[in-house]
């Protein structure tokens, strides 16, 4: 039964000892710590775990679950800092991950999170990780058109906004007038893409324009009002800020959707707010 490391594996229990389970994998036999076994375990049962090697080389099995396996995205966050080595991130395992002074795009600090690649060292099968992201990045060619909907993760922030990869592959931008609910880094989003710049990296909003927006804006107003009685203390007069924290939109957006909403007779504007009629 073959095995990857830095990845999910499904292994067969092939007997136990006192400190544990080992599982069939190829021709070796890797260690399932007592710690990591689950209840009732028996001889021939397939286990799913994750693989990785210990602080000794040694090729360990565990339950836990990292915040991202090989070649994967996670924002992650400094718990330690070698002087020699680089920083070790928290990714959910009990060893840190390694990210070696060589792939920081910047000076690390203890207790912030950065965006990180998990990668696997081929000749050492050590993993570790990189933060050295635009050497994984590719320009956007064709895959997009203005207006698509795309997932992406928040990389770091910046004067202009939030840097961000879409789809994993390709180089974004939030601007920070488009941003309406909170982000940290690391966070799996979607949104749609406004331009794409001749570099091929492309400009995206968290919300749709035109009558598209203006549509979802109304649908989440209803969604809200049914929520609460049939009211909602916001109109004109709400600052964007306490919109943008009860709705998760822009002011513009807002206006445009409870005016629709008034024309058509679904609800009425009051001094106090917004009311379903």
């Amino acid at each position: 039964m073959s095995y990857q490391l830095g990845q999910y594996n499904t292994l067969r229990i092939k007997k136990f000892v006192d400190f544990g389970a080992y599982l069939e994998a190829d021709e070796e036999e890797i260690l399932l710590p007592l710690k990591y076994m689950p209840e009732n375990p028996q001889v021939d049962d397939m286990l799913e775990i994750f693989l990785y090697l210990d602080s000794e080389d040694r090729i360990i099995a565990t339950n836990l679950k990292p915040k991202a396996v090989v070649d994967d995205l996670a924002g992650l966050t400094v718990v330690a800092i070698h002087e020699k080595l680089g920083v070790f991130a928290d990714w959910g395992l009990e060893k840190d991950l390694l990210i070696p002074f060589s792939e920081q795009n910047k000076k690390m600090f203890l207790g912030k999170t950065y965006l990180i690649k998990v990668l696997i060292d081929e000749q050492t099968n050590r993993i570790y990780g990189s933060n050295r992201l635009d050497k994984f990045l590719k320009p956007i060619e064709n895959q997009y058109i203005e207006g698509d909907k795309v997932p992406f993760i928040v990389w770091e922030f910046t004067d202009l906004g939030a840097k961000i990869i879409i789809d994993d592959q390709y180089s974004g931008l939030l601007f920070r007038n488009e941003i309406f609910r909170d982000m940290l880094i690391g966070d799996r989003m979607t949104g749609y893409v406004r331009k794409i710049r001749p570099d091929g990296k492309a400009d995206v909003s968290l919300q749709m324009t035109g009558l598209e927006n203006m549509q979802e804006g109304r649908d989440i107003i209803l969604e809200k009002l049914k929520a609460n009685e049939g009211f909602l203390p916001l109109n004109d007069d709400s600052s964007p800020e306490i919109i943008k924290e009860t709705l998760q939109m822009s002011k513009k957006t807002f206006k445009k959707a409870i005016g629709n909403l008034f024309r058509e007779k679904i609800i009425k504007i009051i001094p106090e707010g917004i009311k379903i009629i």
